[in-house]
């Protein structure tokens, strides 16, 4: 079916919009590491599997089959280390440093395009990463440690092991056309939850504000994990990777806004470098991407439901798009 050129675009802002306040739910619910990828992994994978019953009830043997090959059970690991490391990294670290080491998503992508796929690495990918890593540095080691902080640099850590994670997943999705996305995520998150359930324990699961993890981990990661993952399909991931941006800006802001812990200078200052860098990167990237295809219109490429030209082998910006979390 034909969609509008604009479907995708608004798609994906809408989930980046919808993904926002995660991160102030997850610091309103005050449970630890565990208990929230417990619950979280849970409700967002039983939400996701109930959607996948009911919308591909017709298809259900053949997604168990296409799961159960390699690039599905690579899917479903990382988006289980994916849900673990980000509420880990949240529960002990400064939401802006695991927030802006997150979002280097598109730098992981690009790398793992060149090392699964042969994709050659362009020089911006590289003077990127060396400016999204000062960034993080900066963010890092200029914010105090212990208190209300907690640990930067496990934070950060975190935060890159979720961007590799995410990066991975995106680049084997984009690959693999026929993969099922709302099983593989689905398996992704609920294996995460049973992990969080047996690292915590079932009583520990009542402690903190349930309605506040309830509400991040039955609503908003659903809906816009879903929103995301479909826009991808629908407009280049490079724009899908700009509109996430969106919650590296305002996370900290709902943070900021709900318990009144503001983010240092050096956390603004490092997240400006790492922000600004990867939009320059991103705009860098489509510019490439616009000039090769009008060069070769017809070398291999397909048309997608807008009409956009998309290449048989996906490019470093193309393989970033989606979310998780």
């Amino acid at each position: 079916m034909t969609r509008h050129p604009m479907f995708g675009i608004f798609l994906a802002l809408f989930g980046a919009l919808a993904i926002t306040p995660d991160t102030l739910f997850m610091r309103w619910s005050a449970m630890g590491g565990a208990e929230m990828v417990a619950w979280r992994g849970l409700l967002m994978g039983a939400t996701l599997l109930l959607a996948w019953l009911v919308f591909r009830r017709r298809h259900l043997r053949g997604d168990l089959r296409a799961i159960a090959c390699g690039a599905g059970l690579l899917v479903v690991l990382s988006q289980t280390c994916n849900a673990v490391l980000f509420a880990t990294g949240i529960a002990v670290a400064p939401v802006p440093v695991v927030l802006f080491s997150v979002a280097t998503v598109p730098v992981f992508s690009a790398l793992l395009s060149w090392m699964l796929l042969g994709e050659r690495t362009h020089w911006s990918t590289w003077v990127t990463i060396v400016a999204v890593l000062a960034g993080i540095g900066v963010a890092v080691f200029g914010a105090p440690s212990g208190g209300v902080w907690g640990h930067p640099l496990l934070g950060a850590a975190a935060g890159l092991g979720v961007a590799l994670s995410l990066a991975l997943s995106f680049v084997i999705i984009r690959r693999t056309k026929q993969l099922p996305i709302l099983l593989a995520v689905g398996v992704g998150a609920l294996l995460a939850g049973l992990l969080g359930l047996a690292w915590s324990g079932p009583q520990a699961m009542a402690g903190g504000h349930v309605w506040a993890i309830a509400l991040s981990g039955g609503l908003v990661l659903p809906v816009s994990f879903f929103s995301l993952s479909l826009a991808s399909r629908y407009t280049q991931a490079s724009n899908v990777s700009l509109l996430m941006l969106l919650e590296t800006i305002l996370g900290p802001i709902w943070v900021w806004a709900g318990i009144g812990v503001a983010p240092t200078r050096a956390m603004l200052v490092g997240g400006g470098i790492v922000i600004g860098s990867l939009a320059v990167y991103l705009w860098y990237a489509a510019q490439r991407q616009a000039r090769v295809r009008g060069l070769a219109p017809s070398s291999g490429s397909s048309s997608d439901d807008e009409g956009h030209v998309s290449p048989a082998t996906p490019t470093p910006a193309m393989a970033t798009g989606s979310v998780a979390q």
